[in-house]
């Protein structure tokens, strides 16, 4: 099964967590939505959360469909608390940004997306609230091509995701495959773009898939979750354990809890981790290793896999 870790980020009040209320719901991970200005949603654990109707932290939910086995981290989408956000993208395999469809493109969302470029996060566009009076797809469409970038695209949902996969797009085809050269080159040969040749522009930033719906209805949630599991893939790690920290808290026993992305090899429990044992991982993307060149070393008392505010305690946890 895929792996791929996604974050979704978008401006405060466009739908963010409902989102990922609707994506859990559809995968039958959780069997009633809940809703963050009711505070019942379920990855807004924390009480403050409930409290003000809003996201706060990041949170980590697990999210199974077809072949893809997705962990998904809900960032807050509040200007106030960006810096959780951005330490989240660090992280992050794919990014979900959720534009209104009522309110458009706005300041915050250009700021996300800026921040997505100097990380090179790959991203997928979820247009959220289509359902409301007055929405207009070919202007939102616009919007978003002239305010953010000219290579986004709707993408089909396809059943069934082959490396061969001709995907018909029409007179779309042309237009993506002008992004790219090899694109072209396929094109011009075949008259039709392959799954692997759009999952590789994806990947390599050259084409942002672009989704309409509402979260809210569950409309246009199952063909997004198509488009996930097609036009994703996975990485290839390292055998040598990395990995990035992107959040530091405490449980209800007040144990601290280091939430990170393992980018190499496995974090197994009771093992002892140093700067030293991650020499040989210096040519991953993010060894554990001290900043300021101390050696360093920390025992891992358990490994904890976690779902909302549900956890497992596994052995290891590979990248």
């Amino acid at each position: 099964m895929k792996q791929i870790v996604a974050g979704i980020v978008a401006h405060v009040d466009a739908g963010k967590t409902t989102l990922s209320e609707a994506l859990l719901y559809r995968t039958g991970e959780i069997r009633k939505l809940g809703r963050v200005d009711h505070g019942d949603a379920f990855l807004d654990t924390n009480s403050l959360e409930k409290a003000r109707g809003i996201t706060i932290f990041a949170h980590q939910a697990l999210v199974e469909h077809g072949d893809l086995r997705l962990t998904l981290l809900d960032t807050p989408g509040h200007v106030d608390f960006a810096a959780e956000t951005e330490r989240v993208l660090r992280v992050l395999d794919y990014a979900i940004l959720v534009v209104s469809g009522t309110d458009g493109v706005q300041g915050h969302t250009e700021t996300l997306w800026r921040l997505l470029a100097r990380y090179g996060v790959p991203t997928f566009i979820f247009v959220n609230k289509c359902d409301a009076a007055g929405f207009d797809c070919e202007a939102i469409l616009a919007q978003l091509r002239k305010r953010l970038s000219d290579a986004i695209y709707p993408l089909p949902a396809m059943e069934q995701s082959t490396e061969g996969s001709a995907v018909p797009l029409d007179a779309l085809a042309e237009d993506i495959a002008t992004l790219d050269e090899e694109a072209m080159n396929d094109y011009l040969e075949h008259g039709a773009l392959s799954v692997d040749r759009l999952r590789s522009m994806i990947a390599v930033r050259e084409l942002f898939p672009v989704y309409f719906g509402s979260a809210l209805k569950l409309e246009g949630v199952e063909e997004f979750l198509d488009g996930l599991e097609t036009f994703t893939r996975e990485r290839e790690w390292p055998a040598a354990f990395a990995a990035r920290v992107f959040k530091i808290a405490h449980d209800g026993q007040h144990n601290r809890m280091t939430w990170l992305r393992v980018t190499g090899g496995a974090l197994k429990a009771k093992e002892i981790v140093s700067s030293s044992s991650c020499a040989a991982a210096s040519t991953a993307p993010s060894p554990v290793q001290g900043d300021d060149g101390t050696v360093w070393s920390e025992k891992v008392d358990q490994v904890r896999v976690y779902n909302g505010a549900k956890f497992e305690t596994v052995t290891e946890v590979p990248a």
